[in-house]
């Protein structure tokens, strides 16, 4: 064969080797797709393991149960899964109370779950920073992974406390995720536990930051995992409670955001101002579901040329798998310390106590707490709720363990100065949300309505744990009469008379006294900057400690109703009371309900 023919037939060759080869290339370029799963937890409250420490039983979800259902995914999906977690993992339960302050020398046991876990990122919650800085300053220090707070900011430094954002690599995608707190923590907490923070509003700190995101790190897909509901909530000129869709609508960039703090369980996806599709999701509370969240991207080469984002929430609170109970076996030592700590006697309750009786007059179950704040502070009024939905602890020992029923939470006890009308108003505003306007003898006495089970079941439109009444004074409660007519107080408990126009000393709780739920500042009518101010005394320990002292020195506490309250008119509560308390209570202990139609009760949830 000639030479020039030679290389003609060769040249030939390889251009046609060229142009399969481009061909194979660009059909592999478009046929590259890469997945990803996001897994989202929050307000998990310290609800870890399968059993609950308080009422010694098995209950649903739980971190444990949460850990199983990640590991059957991980099986499938490998290091293309992000395990995120919304905040609140610090408070709720014996078990993390138990770590936070009792064995606080050991493994914190909140970072030591999130690694065992292996948790890639969380965001810090207001009840994480109402353990205070030793606690969290610890967990944040202990866990493998970066805890987030773009908006909380170091007050001497200006700069963030916590990492704003983290980027991770995965399959050649670049995926930013922004963490957010909610900046109503000086609502709810004293300031010790917050000293030398401030928190920035969300939406201008959501924009500053994705402007960086953006520039710096390039990234294909951009998450916001908040600790902050959808709406309502605390509004001020300066911030929103509850921004986590004012951020999703306001600030293009967001493919996804994980939200949390309201205890909902919701999926949907909204348009941004810039016309971008978002989806929002958040799984409720207590490890009962999680936030699944798939994404889908077409690459050619490197360059990421489409992107699917699908998300739904998954119920878990029954998942079984063997990792559950690998997952316990070893944490057993920290299990066992816990069972020993909660079951430590401390006295005795002469009959059963139930928080069931509180919303329907004087009850044995607020007026104890009202007992205790007035004998610890000397205050002349207390103010308390009921701070679990349908707590009751039985007659007999009474244990530690009864004491997470009877208070929930780790508030220290307050002496504010009152006047004697911002009394009255703050006891307006509380029976307001509390109680309806009745019209007539048929009308409901409770301010409910059918909120429950997709409108099956009747619940409280307001949330309980802001129900306050008041002990040490002498009042009615008229609920034929609007907000600001519902209140008569006669007399001090002794008899000795009560003046709108004069200053009192008044008991309560650090949420309440920092303004959470507002009774003090729209109620009264205080400003916010000035609760301070009206401040005597603050305890060193928290309610629950004052509460063991109580019992341990009484030996037998035999709880009564003070009943230095009632409601009017009789012939219209007594009657109105008795069917609400069926359909709230008793309707509901008979009724049951499908695993899949389990829905947070709006009473039974803390913001």
């Amino acid at each position: 064969m000639p030479i020039c023919l030679l290389q003609k037939s060769l040249l030939l060759f390889l251009q046609i080797i060229l142009i399969i080869a481009v061909f194979m290339t660009k059909q592999t370029t478009k046929s590259r797709l890469v997945r990803l799963k996001l897994i989202h937890t929050s307000d998990v409250h310290g609800n870890y393991f399968t059993r609950d420490f308080v009422n010694d039983k098995p209950v649903r979800g739980g971190l444990s149960r949460v850990y199983a259902y990640v590991q059957s995914l991980r099986r499938m999906c490998g290091q293309r899964l992000l395990l995120m977690d919304g905040g609140d993992m610090l408070q709720g339960s014996p078990a993390i109370y138990y770590s936070n302050f009792i064995a606080s020398e050991e493994e914190h046991l909140g970072a030591g779950l999130m690694n065992y876990m292996k948790y890639d990122v969380g965001v810090i919650g207001n009840h994480d920073i109402e353990t205070g800085h030793a606690v969290y300053d610890r967990w944040i220090r202990s866990c493998h992974f970066p805890i987030l707070g773009a908006n909380v900011i170091d007050s001497h430094t200006g700069m963030p406390y916590l990492k704003p954002y983290e980027v991770f690599e995965r399959d050649g995608i670049r995926l930013a995720v922004m963490g957010m707190t909610s900046p109503a923590v000086p609502n709810w907490l004293p300031p010790e536990l917050w000293s030398g923070l401030r928190f920035e509003e969300m939406v201008s700190c959501a924009e500053k930051w994705m402007k960086v995101i953006r520039e710096k790190e390039n990234p294909d897909v951009v998450v916001g995992l908040f600790h902050s509901g959808k709406q309502d909530g605390i509004v001020t000129p300066d911030y929103a409670e509850n921004a986590a869709f004012d951020v999703a609508r306001q600030v293009a960039g967001f493919d996804v955001v994980c939200y949390g703090h309201d205890h909902a369980r919701n999926c949907e996806t909204i348009v941004n101002n810039a016309g971008e599709m978002v989806l929002c999701c958040a799984p409720s509370s207590l490890g009962t579901s999680v936030s699944e969240i798939d994404l889908e991207f077409e690459l050619e080469g490197d360059a990421v040329v489409g992107k699917t984002v699908k998300g739904q929430v998954t119920d878990v609170s029954r998942f079984k798998s063997d990792e559950v109970y690998y997952l316990q076996h070893y944490f057993k030592r920290p299990i066992r310390n816990v069972q020993y700590y909660v079951n430590q006697r401390i006295g005795m309750f002469a009959h059963e106590i139930t928080c069931e009786d509180a919303y329907f007059g004087p009850s044995a179950f607020v007026d104890l707490i009202h007992t205790v704040q007035l004998k610890v502070t000397g205050a002349q009024v207390s103010f308390a709720a009921p701070l679990s939905f349908d707590a009751k602890i039985k007659g007999g020992d009474v244990h530690i363990r009864d004491m997470f029923n009877l208070y929930r939470y780790e508030n220290v006890l307050y002496v504010m100065r009152f006047t004697g009308k911002e009394i009255k108003n703050i006891l307006e505003m509380s029976y307001a949300l509390w109680t309806s306007q009745m019209k007539s003898a048929d009308d409901h006495i409770m301010n409910v309505d059918y909120l429950l089970d997709g409108g099956q079941r009747l619940g409280f439109v307001n949330l309980a744990y802001n129900f306050d009444s008041a002990a040490g004074i002498i009042y009615e409660v008229d609920v034929s009469k609007p907000e600001g007519e519902k209140i008569l107080i006669k007399s001090f408990a002794d008899g000795t008379p009560f003046e709108y126009d004069q200053f009192y000393l008044v008991a309560t709780n650090s949420y309440r006294g920092n303004g959470g739920g507002e009774l003090f500042t729209k109620g009264a009518g205080i400003l916010h900057d000035q609760l301070a101010s009206r401040i005597v005394l603050s305890t060193e320990k928290d309610l629950r400690h004052y509460l063991i002292d109580y019992i341990s020195e009484c030996g037998i506490v035999d709880a009564r109703p003070l009943n230095q309250w009632h409601f009017v008119p009789e012939e219209w509560a007594d009657e109105a009371c008795r069917r609400d308390r069926e359909a709230l209570f008793v309707r509901r202990q008979t009724t049951k309900y499908p695993p899949s139609a389990i829905v947070e009760d709006k009473q039974q949830t803390e913001s």
